[in-house]
């Protein structure tokens, strides 16, 4: 059996081996001086063979569960950020072997870890470098578009084609911004202040935000929810995940039709609900739209980037929560986002 093949398996079978093999040599020997007593001699041995075989067993599986127990030790350890934390398997035997494969799995998962990490930096830096670059030239041609602008005021139809120029240098300066923001996210360099900020100041803001597009546009946006809850974030990092959603929703409706921001809080989370009666979601996108550069099929959004809510997505679960969407065609989208309230230990 493969089971004998560790040593110390087959020192504990040898030992019983010999005590199981000593006794009827015993008993035939004592049989032939004594056979008066040999029955009681050999009642007695069993029994003293019976003790020693499980004393043996016993220190035998103690130490096997001192070894495993120092195993997943090292296991926790690692798993808990240690990763220089490496299971002892200097010895021969299967469980050895087993810990040997263990360590191997530990040193190919920091190497993959590592090369991620720098492939994320990499990343960051050449973005932030090309949005850097980006900055001045984009700077130029907005001075230059302003200058046009006043300069064809008494000219409508060159007018019309400043206002565009500078509708899609607006739409460039946000792509490069958030680019650059994702690719600090994923790296990791940014660190979020968090306080306890009132959810009713944050949605006021985000409704200012709004306001104008709103009348322009005809649509209603609409706050419902208590004045005294907290949530414990970083205020412009969401307010930016709650922007990009409502402007998704602002996006998708059309004249007449309704945004509403409704925010509450339970024993255990805050939840805040963005929902619209627009065009709804097809449901074969459902499970794309927070992919970054998603462009569905059905779509007839010719203007965005495809960064919006993937940027939103990364904020939430940067601040440990969580956010699910729900839609139906023609009926319109909801976005449920729910933080889980810090307990005081």
């Amino acid at each position: 059996m493969r089971i004998f093949a560790d040593r110390k398996i087959k020192a504990l079978f040898n030992k019983i081996l010999i005590c199981i093999l000593a006794l009827p040599s015993l008993s035939v020997a004592f049989l032939i001086l004594k056979p008066e007593n040999a029955a009681l001699f050999i009642l007695l041995s069993s029994l003293v063979m019976g003790i020693v075989i499980l004393a043996v067993c016993y220190g035998y599986f103690i130490k096997q569960n001192e070894i495993m127990e120092n195993a997943v030790e090292q296991i926790t350890d690692y798993i808990a950020g240690s990763r220089e934390t490496r299971i002892a398997c200097d010895e021969e035997g299967e469980i050895y072997r087993l810990f040997h494969e263990v360590n191997s799995l530990a040193s190919i998962l920091n190497a993959s870890a590592e090369n991620e990490r720098r492939s994320k930096l990499f990343l960051k830096n050449t973005i932030s470098d090309i949005s850097h670059q980006l900055k001045t030239p984009l700077a130029a041609l907005n001075i230059y578009n302003g200058l046009l602008k006043e300069e064809t005021a008494e000219l409508p139809e060159l007018q019309e084609f400043v206002l565009l120029s500078e509708k899609e240098l607006d739409r460039i300066e946000m792509l490069v911004q958030n680019l650059l923001k994702i690719t600090k996210l994923d790296a990791g360099s940014i660190v979020f202040e968090k306080a306890f900020e009132n959810v009713a100041d944050m949605m006021g803001e985000v409704e200012l935000h709004f306001a104008y597009r709103a009348k322009q546009e005809e649509k209603k946006l609409i706050l419902s929810g208590e004045e005294q809850i907290l949530l414990f974030c970083d205020r412009d990092w969401m307010i930016e995940a709650l922007e990009n959603i409502v402007k998704n929703a602002f996006d998708h409706t059309g004249s007449g039709d309704f945004i509403r921001i409704e925010w509450k809080q339970s024993v255990s989370m805050i939840q805040i609900v963005i929902k619209d009666n627009g065009s709804g979601i097809h449901q074969e996108d459902l499970h794309h739209i927070f992919k970054r550069f998603y462009r569905s099929r059905f779509s007839k959004d010719k203007q965005g980037a495809g960064l919006g809510l993937p940027l939103s997505k990364m904020i939430v679960e940067a601040h440990k929560g969580t956010i699910e969407v729900q839609s139906e065609l023609g009926m319109g989208t909801t976005f449920i986002l729910n933080f889980l309230i810090p307990t005081k230990l």
